[in-house]
């Protein structure tokens, strides 16, 4: 019998990739129904919008999985050093190119950690060396702020639309 429940005693390695990966479904779920202007909608004094979360939330896999974890540079990777940048949307970023790029980020994220151990590491910038563990902890705290903002926002769209 299949379940939508999560595996409660799965291995502390199933469990961060799970978790994870439900959290970049609730990432990818903020675009849902949306028109592109809805998706663009400035509601707060910062770059956040719904579009920007969900290419934000690329750029972050991009830093911790494809920068940090193989010792790449961003540079290499074209990935930018103003966090600002990552919520900047280009006049061609659409809904469908924004939640392309991001599932084609997550692969490749997937990719990365996949020959690693959890204990393995890769030094950040600023934070020195860090274990896979950390980075997946991390992305998982990280995706689950941003889902919860762009909640908030969502809603505001869509009640917008009954007024």
């Amino acid at each position: 019998m299949s379940s939508n429940h999560p595996d409660y005693i799965a291995s502390e390695r199933k469990t961060l990739v799970d978790l994870l990966a439900s959290n970049r479904a609730e990432i990818l779920e903020l675009l849902d129904g949306l028109t592109e202007e809805e998706a663009r909608r400035s509601l707060v004094p910062s770059l956040t919008t719904l579009l920007g979360l969900v290419k934000h939330a690329a750029f972050a896999e991009q830093v911790w999985f494809h920068v940090t974890l193989p010792g790449r540079t961003r540079a290499e990777l074209g990935v930018p050093d103003d966090i600002d940048d990552s919520f900047r949307l280009a006049p061609d970023d659409t809904i469908a190119s924004i939640g392309e790029n991001f599932r084609k980020v997550c692969a490749e994220s997937d990719r990365q950690a996949f020959d690693h151990d959890l204990d393995d590491t890769g030094t950040h910038a600023r934070r020195g060396p860090v274990s896979l563990r950390w980075m997946y902890v991390h992305m998982i705290e990280e995706l689950a702020r941003h889902a919860g903002h762009g909640d908030i926002l969502r809603e505001q769209i869509l009640a917008a639309r009954e007024a």
